[in-house]
């Protein structure tokens, strides 16, 4: 609490604060609380205005229509319960989520340690929390960027350190949201657009929103195609848009494999071409992240072999199995791009094990593939590739067959039912496969 309000308290030497601090801490409190709660209700009531002049209702027909007292349509609190949100909600047109949110947060809000620092100090200290690793204290920055921003491109710098901040989270949709809304504004200079362009195409892809990730990417290499275009930046999004391209284009196989000869070809040209950039740039800037990508490149490069034709399936297998024996212990790779790397590595097998073999054959190397991602995904808290590795181990027991699923039920411990809940939540399309999961494990009380 003190630190989310900014206090800075002093302490005594056994650790404690003094009386009198202690006291004005929890004042200050009461008092933010207060600003909080009358907030809240302001913006509750534009709401409720807006409803109101949106369907040309009496503040009585817009009291019924909610089910409430004409006064008391507002609770003192600020927080609405669920049902007048709802009812908020399909008044105006609006979901539910977009309303609650536009309720509970002041968009711009800027936290009290942030106050007296200009633009350019928080965008330094975001960067600084982005290479840290922390994600939250990135977010609530960037938020203060926004209310400090005094430009368009301020403001969209600004979002795209959230949408990174959220995408560090898992949050992904809520990532999609913020690089979209930095789009939107006019007048941000073009590396700016560059940056939130990919960062959308690859939000899309993790999504799972294939054709959008496609067409975004597509239209950023074009636009990146003219040679004279080679600053750094440029040349990292060319390549981070093939990337993207190709990995959609993999993913496309499953979705439509009547187009399979097709998306094998223009998949395995982005890939290689993206695996030349990336290693290019590794080796001119001394980034191993950049080596990373194009490990990654080199896996699904197998993937599209495998489904071309142009390799047999449990050759390839058995490479991705060969390169994965650098990895028995993850915590032996210092780069967390290198390991994230391996992960996909351990993906692209399952999807080739999935797809063209059967029996045991799959079995096995299914059951290697999965544990290794799991742990991989675990190590990192990679809420995508834990997305992948609980669908596609789902889908190998949906292969064995009902008998066999119900003599050996999932053995799902109290950390794989978290982790599946919070992969519900950031995976619209993981939903059904998540509830099926619990289900099929007899994780839930039928009653």
């Amino acid at each position: 609490m003190i630190a989310l309000f900014g206090t800075v308290a002093r302490s005594t030497a056994n650790g404690t604060q003094p009386p009198d601090r202690v006291r004005e801490d929890a004042i200050g409190d009461l008092n933010m609380s207060g600003r909080r709660s009358v907030n809240q209700r302001e913006r509750l009531s534009r709401f409720v205005d807006l409803a109101r002049v949106y369907r040309g209702w009496t503040r009585s027909e817009l009291s019924t229509a909610l089910g409430r007292d004409p006064s008391k349509l507002i609770p003192e609190s600020g927080n609405p319960k669920l049902d007048l949100l709802v009812g908020i909600a399909d008044a105006l047109d609006w979901t539910v989520g977009d309303v609650a949110e536009s309720v509970w947060k002041d968009p711009k809000q800027c936290g009290p340690e942030y106050e007296d620092l200009d633009y350019v100090a928080l965008n330094k200290l975001s960067l600084e929390a982005h290479r840290n690793g922390q994600w939250q204290t990135m977010s609530n920055i960037a938020n203060a960027m926004m209310a400090k921003s005094r430009s368009a491109t301020e403001y969209a710098v600004a979002c795209n350190r959230l949408g990174g901040a959220y995408d560090g989270m898992g949050r992904y949709a809520n990532a999609l949201k913020t690089w979209q809304r930095g789009l939107s504004e006019r007048g941000v200079s073009e590396p700016i657009r560059i940056m939130l362009r990919g960062n959308l195409a690859n939000a899309h892809y993790t999504l799972w929103h294939l054709v959008e990730a496609r067409a975004i990417a597509g239209e950023l290499i074009d636009q990146l195609s003219d040679p004279t275009r080679c600053s750094r930046l440029e040349r990292v999004s060319a390549a981070n848009a093939r990337y993207v391209r190709a990995n959609t284009m993999r993913r496309m196989l499953t979705e439509e494999p009547d187009t399979t000869p097709s998306l094998c070809q223009r998949a395995h040209d982005d890939l290689t071409r993206g695996r030349e950039d990336y290693l290019e740039l590794a080796e001119e800037f001394g980034d191993d992240s950049y080596r990373g990508v194009a490990n990654t490149c080199t896996a699904a490069l197998l993937e599209i072999h495998a489904a071309s034709g142009a390799l047999e399936p449990i050759e390839a297998t058995r490479q991705i199995e060969e390169g994965l024996d650098s990895v028995v212990d993850p915590s032996t790779v210092s780069s967390g791009d290198q390991l994230e790397s391996w992960g996909w590595w351990a993906i692209f097998g399952c999807n080739i094990s999935l797809r063209h073999l059967e029996g045991d054959c799959m079995h096995r190397n299914m059951a290697v593939f999965t544990n290794k991602a799991i742990e991989i995904a675990e190590h990192l808290g990679n809420w995508s590739m834990r997305e992948r590795a609980f669908t596609l181990e789902h889908f190998r027991r949906q292969q064995a067959g009902l008998e066999q699923v119900q003599a050996q039920p999932w053995p799902l411990d109290d950390e794989d039912i978290r982790t599946i809940t919070g992969t519900m939540g950031r995976f619209p399309s993981f939903r059904e496969v998540g509830w099926q999961i619990l289900r099929g494990a007899n994780v839930l009380d039928a009653s």
